[in-house]
Order: structure tokens, then sequence, then C-alpha cells
């Protein structure tokens, strides 16, 4: 019975070991994608639920340390979680996810990831160095695995590419351990130049001496791939603001009308933003990918984008939370803030993803933009922040609203 176990582990060990194998020798390595016809597969979709725990970590740290320095910290550690799920996104839309080997590469970072997310609240503290290890052995594991696994397949340029990313990634790791092992400023200055080497370095094709820079219109992606797993992200995004409202009604002492009231607004506002993001664009981005003589680059500008459109509603859960908590309170500095940079970052953000598949940004998103400064700052002399909330999320609703009658071409301005 022991010799048959023996049996069955070794021919297991020898299965994964031969699949390891297969990826740099078979055609399957490449992605057998239809930009019009992407599904995302049943492992992206569990990979996608270690970023569910990880937004939530960034928004709780964001309120523990809502300060300029507090926020300057979380845009960094926001940055990280986006990082490590950006390169992963563009990994599977190359490589089939379906096969074993980009599976364990997909297993193996969501470990990482959840180790990191865990050690994330205290990650300029005592667990830095074990925050910094886990993002740079994802980051470097990951570029490392698949240029090994590239040798000897006819894909040249995805090869040098692969080498430059991994070259960055290196660099990056070297600041990011580097900041886990020294504290305070330093700490935040040189993990501030580690996610510049990774979201940068694209802009610039990864330019490294001796091995050049990469071309976009090297980089053969499938648009709908690519604009759905974004899509995806949005939605464990606006579901993250949805655990934070129902959380924060059901830890509320006294169910007041005022918290009601703020309860209402903050699903409002989570409406608001599904209904700018997904009612119109969503469905012209993957035709936007598909049709393009540089696709690459199109779906780089989404990348880049979608970090400052997905950081605004994580702060714009944070806001919630603090009304939701308070609707009557005192309004302060620091809760205006948030009130007021939530909305606006996240209507500029849709202003530039619109301008890349349109080719302008839409009127209705350029007059929000200037009427959420003009109308909303002068409400802070109410001292209100569920009327500070409430209004934004009027205005999101009202762009929202403008930009489809206009594509609909019921309203022409």
């Amino acid at each position: 019975m022991r010799d048959r176990r023996t049996g069955m582990t070794s021919s297991f060990v020898y299965s994964v070991i031969g699949s390891l194998h297969d990826i740099g020798t078979s055609p399957s390595l490449d992605a057998t994608r239809d930009g019009h016809e992407a599904a995302v597969s049943y492992v992206e979709l569990l990979f996608d639920l270690i970023y569910v725990f990880a937004i939530i970590q960034v928004s709780h740290f964001l309120l523990e340390h809502l300060s300029l320095l507090g926020a300057a910290q979380a845009l960094l550690l926001w940055f990280a979680v986006w990082l490590g799920w950006q390169y992963s996104g563009w990994m599977t839309n190359w490589f089939d996810p379906d096969t074993t080997p980009i599976r364990l590469v997909l297993f193996v970072t969501m470990a990482l990831a959840l180790m990191m997310a865990a050690a994330l609240p205290e990650a300029f503290g005592d667990r830095g160095l074990i925050f910094a290890g886990c993002f740079a052995a994802m980051q470097v594991g990951r570029s490392l695995f698949i240029l090994l696994s590239l040798r000897g397949h006819a894909l040249a340029d995805l090869t040098a590419n692969y080498q430059r990313i991994l070259g960055w990634a290196c660099i990056g790791a070297v600041f990011w351990l580097a900041g886990g092992l020294v504290e305070g400023p330093t700490r935040l200055v040189l993990w501030a130049l580690a996610v510049a080497c990774e979201y940068v370095s694209p802009m610039f094709g990864f330019r490294l001496p001796g091995l050049g820079r990469s071309y976009t219109r090297h980089w053969t992606i499938e648009g709908g791939h690519l604009i759905e797993r974004c899509a995806l992200f949005m939605i464990i995004a606006l579901g993250e603001t949805i655990l934070i409202t129902g959380a924060t009604l059901a830890g509320a002492d006294t169910w007041s009308g005022g918290t009601l009231l703020a309860f209402g607004v903050a699903f409002l506002e989570t409406v608001a933003m599904w209904w700018v993001y997904f009612h119109i664009a969503i469905r012209d981005a993957s035709r936007v990918i598909t049709e393009s003589d540089d696709p690459g680059r199109i779906g780089a500008y989404f990348h880049y984008v979608h970090v400052i459109i997905l950081g605004s509603v994580i702060l714009c859960a944070v806001g919630s939370e603090l009304v939701i908590a308070h609707p009557v309170g005192h309004l302060t500095t620091t809760v205006t803030s948030v009130l007021l940079a939530g909305p606006m970052a996240f209507l500029a953000g849709m202003a530039i993803y619109k301008f890349v598949v349109y080719g302008r940004p839409p009127l209705s998103h350029l007059v929000g933009l200037l009427l959420m400064p003009t109308l909303l700052i002068p409400l802070t002399v109410a001292h209100s922040a569920l009327l500070l909330q409430g209004a934004s999320a009027v205005l999101l609703l009202g762009v929202g609203t403008w930009e489809m009658l206009s594509r609909q071409g019921a309203l022409r301005i």
C-alpha cells in the first residue's frame, strides 16, 4: 500500500514538472483569445478575490491615518496593490490562464498578495519588510518564470519585453527591500521610487541600457479580455463601498433619520459611479482596442488611468463611512478633503478614460469637474458632511444622465 501511495505521489510530481516544462515548448503558451468574445477564466476570478481583501485593507488604513502623511502612505500602498494586479493581468492576457503552469503562477502570486495585504496595515510599521518582500517576490518571480519559460519559443518580441520588465522589477525590488529595512520618511521616499520604477517604466517602453526599449505595437493583446478584467476590478471596488456602507450602518448605535439618510446618499453615490463607468463607454472600449493599429498602447492607457478611477472609488468609500458614522457632526477640513477629492478624482479619471475611447472627453464630465468645487466648496459653510456628499452624488448622477441622453441623441449640446 505504501509503495502504491509512493508511486501515485511520484506520478503527480512528474506530471507537474512535465506541465512546467510544456509551457516553454508547446504552442499552448500563447493565449488563444478573441477580442470580441473574451471571457475571464475561473482562476482569474479566484485571483481577484484576494484584491477584495486588499482594497478593504487600503481603505481601513486611510480611515485610521486621516492626515497628509497618512494619505501619502495610503496612496503608495494602493499603487503597490494595483501594480501587483496589473502585471498579473497583462500576463493572463498574453498567456492562457487555463494552462497548468500559468495557474500555478497565479496561485503563488495569490499567496504572496494575500500575505502582502495582511501586512498592509503595519506596512509603515513593524511589517514593512514583509510587505516589501512579498511584493518584490511577486513581481520578480512572475517575470522570471515567464522569461525562463519563453526560452526556445518563437516569441522574440515578448521575450525581449519580459527581459526589460524583469530588469525594472529587480530595480524596484531593491528600493522596496531597502525601504523595508529603514523607517520613517526614508521608507516613504524609497517606496515612492519603487512604485515609479514599475508604474512609469512602461511609459518609456521599459527602456534599459543594453536591452533597448519595448514598443507597444509589438504587444498583441486581446481588448475584450483586458476591458473585462478592469471592469471586474471596478465591481470589486464598488462592492467594497457597499460592504462599508452596510457594515457602518449595522454598527451604528441608533438608526436615526440622519444615519438612514446618510446610508441612502452613500448608496446613491455608489450607483452613480457605476452608471458613469458602465453605462456607455464600457461597450465601446473593447472595440477601440481591437480596431486600433496599436492595441498595446491603448491597453496601457487604460491601465494607467484605472489606478486613478479605482483609487477614487476607495476614497469615496472612506467618505461614506465617515458620513454614516457622523451624519450631523462637525465638518472638519480632513472630512471635507475626502468628500471633495473622491468624486473629483473619479470624474477626472473617467474623463481621461473616455478621452482614450472617443478621442475627446465628454462635455458632461468637464462641466461636472467644474461644478464640483464651484458648488460644493460653498456648501462647506453649512458644516454638514451629509449635505456635501449628497450634493456630490446628485452631481455624479447628473453627469451620467447628461452623457446617456447626449449619446442617445436626445440631448445635443
